[in-house]
């Protein structure tokens, strides 16, 4: 007959084997938990771009404060394309090679090559105009398939754009738009919106194709050599890497100019309106994490832009001696002065 002591000692053996059983599922669930999962970002801006890695830095804290850490439960590939496609389309198949968990791809050439390399793997967009029409989702609310995202511009702001630059410069009688064609395939609808205002103030509107520093020059000297022209830049990916050869042209020929993102009008530029691209970075990480998380991006409905910012550059509407309305000044986001 088993005394107390030998009871209670199986006892125990009995109580430490149950336990050991119960924690081992556990720790392997905290193990699986923290496995390694893979991330690929495609910019198209360049890497010395001090706006973009400002966003590159908002998208990886955004993960961080999700529960994403490099190291120790992520990896984050980066490509920047700097505005070249030859280069990115070579970037989108490094990074699809590398067989990442989500992409995450900025502007539509990046989406454009991506989507060229794979149907399978999970991309998330941001600062991509038109995603319907240049067929990456069916819809905004069921995109289906691979891809979803953040979409960054609406083409209604084409008319806010030439009614915006007619208030700060009223002596305006010809604008000219500047676009890429192969970084903004998207630009006839932008146009049509344009082409509608512009005909209501009774502005010829211009359409000019640009792909180099010499094209710009060529274009914006053309332009300056009659009197009370101006300028709309269209959200292109390749005018936001070549902004400051443009921004330059345009003050040495003394033209006002319209952009749309605001690091052209803290460079220089004399005034931007457009989504704030910032914003778009901080939002990204949400799906991301979903994604990671088990949730299809064809489930994902693409968002659209909430936040919007005028920034008006005081200095340069001196230095062309313009002056700004104060409706545009009061309803400004940002004044530099």
């Amino acid at each position: 007959m088993e005394g107390p002591v030998s009871i209670n000692i199986a006892r125990r053996k009995f109580v430490a084997a149950l336990s050991g059983a119960v924690a081992w599922p556990l720790a392997a669930r905290a193990q699986q938990a923290e496995r390694m999962r893979r991330i690929g970002v495609l910019m198209n801006a360049a890497e010395n771009d001090p706006d973009a890695r400002s966003g590159v830095e908002v998208f990886r804290q955004g993960l961080h404060e999700l529960g994403w850490s490099e190291g120790r439960n992520l990896q984050i590939d980066y490509r920047w394309g700097g505005g070249d496609v030859g280069r990115i389309k070579v970037f989108a198949k490094e990074l699809i090679d590398l067989s990442p968990d989500v992409i995450v791809g900025h502007t539509t050439p990046s989406v454009v090559a991506l989507r060229q390399e794979t149907h399978s793997i999970p991309i998330v967009f941001l600062t991509v105009t038109d995603p319907v029409g240049q067929g990456f989702v069916a819809s905004l609310a069921h995109p289906g398939g691979n891809i979803t995202g953040f979409q960054v511009f609406e083409f209604s702001l084409g008319a806010k754009w030439m009614d915006t630059l007619k208030q700060i410069a009223p002596s305006l009688t010809r604008v000219a738009t500047f676009f890429n064609p192969e970084t903004a395939p998207y630009y006839p609808l932008y146009l049509r919106t344009i082409e509608k205002a512009a005909s209501s103030f009774a502005v010829e509107l211009i359409a000019v194709e640009v792909h180099d520093d010499a094209e710009i020059e060529r274009a914006i000297s053309t332009l300056a050599r009659e009197p009370d022209g101006g300028l709309i830049v269209f959200p292109d990916s390749f005018n936001v890497v070549h902004r400051q050869t443009i921004i330059a042209l345009v003050e040495r020929y003394r033209l006002p100019a319209i952009y749309d993102f605001r690091y052209f009008a803290v460079d220089g530029g004399l005034i931007s309106y457009g989504t704030d691209e910032i914003d778009l970075f901080r939002r990204t990480p949400t799906y991301v994490d979903r994604i990671l998380k088990g949730e299809k991006p064809g489930d994902l409905p693409v968002q659209q832009p909430t936040k919007f910012e005028l920034v008006i550059n005081l200095k340069t509407a001196k230095a062309l001696g313009l002056t700004v309305p104060q409706t545009l000044l009061v309803a400004a986001d940002d004044v530099i002065e």
